[in-house]
């Protein structure tokens, strides 16, 4: 079970006062806090605000900025491990600069809700004044700290931030699409660029396409069950496109009726929005493995094999036993087929997944490398270096 203790909380404080020279607390679930120097404790409101606080920053997937008092702003972000809130993380109270000035108002704010007049004014005047961006920089480091030292995993938060981006993206396509007034056909004529940021593995750009195409789709019909129908159109037009270009993607047929089926019993927008964005993932990784160049049926059972097994220890010796030719022969018919070694699209493969979990999850890089296939940290990083250009920990803070 995972658990707040003093040593973690020690960590974490230490971490982002030697970093931003700022201060940092913690609460338990219900707002009360856990460690000293708590400068809002005597305010009656303060417990509240920050549990709410607290529940809406998950909801957000990021760190929910309030203003404490009129002039003085604060921070929470909620510590989730496997979906359970075990308490938050508090950013010390500041003054935001080009913001509401510190008045007589903010010690009436104080003394209303319990805290003395004296202190209150010792309050007010000790405090830092910080910029807006510099605030919501200090409470992301904290929170990307915390998840790296405990090893906890916010897969509800994770979720929700993806989400959030996701109907940013809607949002703007459709205001784009209202604004240049295109037609709903425009979805369906972006296809073929769609599927070619597939076939290249570019996520990022695939899925800004595939949000266009949900807006034009959102345009032509805010109805859930046209909604619906659209999607499930895509989809199959998708599949059939890919198939068109290779006959060895017939499997995409298989996970296509099960990405119908998950369409249909969608019951929002946003539950298709995500359904659409899930199939899009496996349809990416489907394409990779089975790209263009595969005309052999003994390399599309390599391939599988080592779509299916990379996490654990595959050599060539297990790859050819699985495929049931020689070692030699198939490494020949391999490299012949993609242009590529066995062991180079696995390595392949396996920093493809280990990307996807640092973009994703607050793994630390010692359990990316566990559950990308790599049983050596500074092995994973030096593959992952070659095959990027960048240090795992690097490549997780240029992705936010």
């Amino acid at each position: 079970m995972a658990i707040l203790s003093k040593r973690l909380m020690s960590d974490v404080r230490k971490a982002v006062l030697e970093e931003h020279d700022t201060s940092i607390l913690f609460v338990n679930p219900s707002g009360q806090s856990m460690t000293s120097g708590d400068r809002l404790a005597a305010m009656s409101n303060t417990r509240r605000r920050r549990s709410y606080a607290m529940q809406e920053s998950v909801n957000l997937g990021e760190p929910y900025v309030f203003e404490a008092a009129p002039g003085i702003m604060s921070w929470v972000m909620g510590l989730e491990d496997r979906r359970v809130i075990h308490g938050g993380v508090v950013g010390d109270a500041v003054v935001v600069e080009d913001k509401t000035p510190i008045s007589s108002d903010t010690i009436t704010y104080m003394t209303k809700c319990g805290m003395g007049e004296k202190e209150s004014g010792r309050l007010v005047s000790g405090l830092a004044s910080l910029s807006a961006d510099r605030v919501r920089e200090v409470a992301a480091f904290a929170h990307h700290e915390f998840y790296r030292i405990s090893g906890w995993q916010p897969d509800l938060t994770n979720e929700n931030r993806t989400k959030a981006i996701q109907k940013q993206q809607l949002a703007q396509a459709i205001q784009d699409l209202r604004k240049s007034g295109e037609g709903a056909l425009y979805a369906f004529e972006k296809e073929r660029v769609l599927l070619a940021n597939i076939r290249a593995g570019d996520r990022n750009q695939a899925r800004r396409i595939l949000n266009e195409m949900l807006a034009s789709i959102y345009m032509s019909s805010p109805k859930l069950i046209v909604l619906r129908a659209r999607a499930i159109e895509m989809v199959s037009c998708l599949t059939r496109a890919a198939i068109e270009d290779n006959p060895l993607l017939e499997p995409l047929i298989e996970s296509n009726h099960q990405w119908t089926e998950r369409l249909i019993r969608a019951t929002s927008f946003e539950d298709l929005s995500q359904v659409l964005m899930s199939a899009l993932d496996d349809f990416i990784d489907g394409i990779y493995l089975h790209g263009v160049n595969r005309s052999n049926m003994n390399v599309r059972k390599a391939l599988d094999f080592i779509r299916k097994e990379f996490r654990g220890s595959v050599s060539l010796k297990d790859i050819a036993g699985h495929v049931g030719l020689s070692p030699c022969r198939l490494a020949h018919l391999v490299k012949e087929c993609t242009g590529k070694t066995s062991l180079q699209i696995l390595q392949e493969t396996r920093i493809q997944h280990a990307q996807r979990l640092l973009e994703r999850t607050s793994m630390s890089c010692a359990d990316v490398a566990y559950e990308s296939g790599f049983g050596d940290q500074s092995y994973f990083t030096k593959h992952f270096r070659r095959l990027t250009g960048s240090t795992p920990a690097r490549y997780r803070r240029s992705r936010g």
